[in-house]
């Protein structure tokens, strides 16, 4: 165990090892990046009630963080900890499983993020269509929707801190209207809507679906760590604040909405919030809440776009991806990172918003299966390792923290549609295919493959395709 503690040396330190001088993302705006990579505000979380009536609506957004958010949560903060730098998750069960792995991960995850980037542009103008009716199919959609993808590629393309401030900014304007609901409705609230439930006719999937979309990505932050101040004290403090307001950010609307006006579970769908802001208050809350809806959208396109592209940098700085996807631009920005993503956004964004969610939940789960045995395997084979933040539980509490998640990662598999099921699968062969790929390409020399050694080595597991 000497030897293994003697290689874990260089991550005594909390800084990222990396040598790129940029401009550190602080706590405040860590946290907003972190509340719009999970949420955004409650925009979304209306099939919700659509699925299941306001009872299960209410316990579900609160019971569900226990079993999913807070041990995904910690997860992250000790790994991230751990392993400062660009790339995350991808780097953990790298170093746990090996490259092969990690490079299944990062595609996994890379592509269920950009899945779920494409659902922003379609609720963005599910909320707008109702005052702009043009919006809602043909030319002018499709045109609104490459519009938005450009300016917010943009805004990525511009800083990280840039986009961390931003998001401050739109999560404030997100939240307000909300807080005004919330005091308009008061006279109008009946307690007993809240306790309304049929459980024979819940939809089971779409609610869990619905639960585990708007609750999930808490390690997306990870592929951020390189980029932030003092990772080892700012990102725990950083997800424990973002869990609190994502839990609030649903809940306190959801009361609103239920309690303040009569149910009508069918029109729970993308976009009631602004129906139920003016039956409420009026037009004018209305068109707050729309514009809110379009800032949130905003907040999580740009938040979301930031943790992919820096996770491809960071693929290719451990020389995973060709070496032209560490490039950067003079705002220390991951220029191909984020034309890919953007790419992607742009040819997925014609799905419905259920398929969408159902496809990236799927491929969501793979890649926290991964995420969970690497977390027990580093805390078995490397116990000594330097965590600058440690959950309080041994290996054994830390398994039966995974037990519940990892039992609703089999129920969500199992309850996903044929299509996305099949869809998904053949996602997961064609990663399966193309990191041989990839290594077969090094060795023909048509694209470079290098890793920065200003990076930790991670013990075997140094992703040289030339090596077994």
């Amino acid at each position: 165990m000497e030897e293994n503690n003697t290689e874990y040396t260089a991550l005594e330190s909390s800084e990222s090892p990396r040598s790129y001088k940029s401009a550190k993302v602080s706590l405040l705006p860590l946290v907003f990046l972190i509340f719009y990579e999970v949420s955004g505000g409650p925009f979304g979380v209306e099939d919700s009630v659509r699925a299941a009536g306001p009872l299960l609506a209410l316990v579900g957004f609160l019971a569900f963080p226990f079993v999913w958010s807070v041990p995904e949560a910690l997860l992250t903060a000790e790994m991230g900890t751990m392993f400062p730098e660009n790339g995350g998750f991808v780097v953990w069960v790298s170093s746990a499983l090996g490259p092969y792995w990690g490079f299944q991960l990062g595609w996994m995850k890379w592509l269920s993020g950009v899945i779920d980037n494409a659902l922003y542009p379609v609720l963005f103008l599910d909320y707008l269509k109702s005052g702009i009716p043009a919006l809602a199919g043909g030319f002018p959609r499709v045109a609104a929707v490459l519009a938005l993808v450009v300016l917010l590629t943009y805004i990525n393309y511009r800083g990280l801190n840039i986009v961390g401030w931003a998001a401050i900014t739109l999560g404030v304007f997100s939240i307000l209207p909300f807080v005004v609901m919330g005091l308009i409705s008061i006279p109008r609230l009946e307690p007993k809507r809240w306790l309304v439930v049929d459980l024979q006719r819940v939809d089971w999937s779409l609610y869990l679906n619905t639960l585990f979309w708007n609750l999930n990505y808490w390690d997306s932050v990870s592929t951020l760590a390189g980029e932030v101040e003092n990772p080892g004290q700012t990102l725990p403090r950083s997800l424990f604040y973002a869990v609190i307001l994502v839990v609030l950010g649903y809940f306190f609307p959801l009361l609103i909405g239920t309690g303040g006006v009569p149910l009508n579970r069918e029109l729970w769908t993308d976009g009631y919030f602004s129906d139920i802001a003016k039956i409420l208050g009026g037009v004018w809350l209305r068109t707050w809440v729309q514009g809110a809806s379009a800032m949130s959208n905003m907040g999580m396109f740009v938040a979301e776009m930031s943790s992919d592209s820096f996770q491809l940098l960071g693929m290719a700085e451990r020389g995973m991806l060709p070496e032209f996807f560490a490039k950067r631009s003079r705002y220390g920005t991951p220029i191909i990172g984020i034309l890919f993503s953007a790419s992607g956004v742009i040819f997925l964004s014609t799905l419905s918003f259920q398929e969408i969610v159902a496809a990236e939940n799927f491929l969501y789960c793979f890649g926290m299966l991964l995420e969970f045995v690497a977390f027990v395997k580093l805390r078995v084979k490397y116990p000594a390792a330097s965590r600058p933040y440690k959950v309080p539980l041994g290996t054994t509490g830390a398994i039966l923290m995974f037990t519940p998640p990892t039992l609703l990662i089999f129920v969500v598999l199992a309850v996903a549609p044929l299509k996305v099921m099949m869809i998904s699968l053949l996602a997961l062969i064609i990663g399966l295919v193309l990191q041989p790929c990839l290594c077969y390409l090094e060795k023909k020399e048509w694209f470079t493959f290098s890793s920065s050694p200003d990076l930790p080595d991670l013990h075997d597991a140094n992703f040289d395709c030339s090596r077994p």
